[in-house]
């Protein structure tokens, strides 16, 4: 099996490199032959071991440090700024929005699939352009893929949503609507969407949003949507699973966003996630840990917005002991930090956020060996000066 495994890193090391949107029929060819032998390699009991679980596909990725862009930003004028920042710092990743927090497709796409469920509106009005502009930059490229959140597709296919008794869609206090995480179409449209992206030159897919609305517990026997025998973990789970089978032999890694809170308590059962067995299934988990999202108590802070290093800090220690059982299987840990001011806690409660207050936290993440972030700011304005 050993040589397998080697056979099988050549050809997806080959099938990674950046902006190859085709490649050479022999490499497809041992990639192909490859993967037909390690499924012939079953145990006794006639198990394949996934051969994906510990491999990364992106052996010569750099340690990411990147930022979050939305699609108005990646095909507006404010790129440029971006890729200035870039350019003349140790930042190199970007966060692209592909399918967006409404449910929208960011580019214009041809694939019959995915215009039968999305809508794709052409924010990013020259997605190969887009892609070029990147490589020319080297900027490792991320696919942010929002899954269950999608207001676009629950509207326009409510069979697939979550259904109040009159027969609407429900949506949350911000109109937001989520569509069915127990729908394999769901599964289908959103991986559909990766695999074009991996097409377009992405070298790994982000998940976000991969569980039921915060509070589900509360509402969910007063909604009508199809179920099965699973529970929402479980669901959620393996939906993570069967998008890094689908995706995994295409040579692009897999993450997905998790609440930061979600590594310092038991599974959240309401709204679907359980930090290891999300983790056990990808090769970058993103803990969303802005201390601005921490109350009163976490980590010692009376106020955790105004104490970055000691959240960031308390929330790291607890990732590392909660992902410890996964051993060899442990996925890279790329949190998302924050660089914005979060002035809606109230005075007394938060602090403005520059400089000094993103370094606490970079800081942070070095003093408990975590060397990749992600910096978010929703309005892609970023603290000019930082030391990264």
């Amino acid at each position: 099996m050993n040589i397998l495994w080697s056979l099988l890193l050549m050809a997806l090391s080959s099938l990674s490199q950046p902006a190859q949107a085709h490649h050479d029929s022999s490499t497809t060819q041992m990639l192909q032959a490859t993967l037909s032998a390690i499924s012939a390699q079953a145990n006794s009991n006639g198990q394949v071991s996934n051969p994906f679980t510990a491999l990364d596909p992106q052996q010569n990725a750099p340690k990411v440090k990147g930022v979050y862009v939305t699609a108005y930003s990646a095909g507006g004028e404010r790129l440029k700024t971006l890729l200035q920042l870039i350019d003349s710092t140790e930042l190199n990743a970007m966060v692209v929005d592909i399918k967006d927090d409404s449910g929208y497709i960011t580019y214009k796409t041809d694939n019959a699939k995915l215009s039968q469920l999305g809508s794709p509106k052409p924010f990013i009005k020259d997605i190969h352009g887009f892609m070029e502009t990147l490589q020319k930059h080297q900027v490792y490229p991320i696919a942010r893929i929002v899954v269950f959140k999608d207001t676009v597709l629950a509207k326009k296919h409510p069979e697939l949503s979550l259904v109040k008794s009159d027969g609407s869609v429900w949506a949350n206090g911000k109109k937001d609507s989520f569509v069915n995480p127990y729908r394999k179409e769901v599964w289908d449209y959103n991986i559909e969407l990766a695999k074009e992206a991996v097409k377009l030159g992405f070298r790994e897919i982000q998940f976000d949003y991969v569980r039921f609305p915060e509070g589900f517990e509360n509402k969910a026997k007063s909604l009508k949507f199809t179920t099965n025998d699973k529970s929402r973990v479980q669901i959620v789970a393996d939906f993570v699973d069967y998008a890094k089978q689908q995706l995994a032999p295409l040579g692009v890694r897999v993450s997905v966003d998790i609440f930061g809170y979600a590594a310092s308590v038991p599974a959240a059962e309401g709204i679907g996630q359980d930090f290891v067995k999300i983790s056990e299934h990808v090769d970058v988990i993103c803990p969303m840990v802005y201390p601005s999202h921490y109350s009163t108590g976490w980590y010692g802070a009376k106020n955790p917005d105004i104490e970055p290093y000691r959240t960031i800090k308390g929330s790291m220690e607890d990732t590392h002991q909660k992902l410890a059982p996964l051993a060899e299987k442990k996925p890279i840990i790329r949190p998302w930090i924050q660089d914005f001011t979060a002035s809606w806690l109230g005075k007394g409660h938060y602090t403005k956020y520059g400089k000094h207050e993103v370094e606490e936290q970079i800081r942070a993440l070095k003093d408990t060996g975590i060397d990749e972030f992600l910096l978010w700011n929703a309005g892609n304005r970023y603290t000019d000066n930082v030391t990264y």
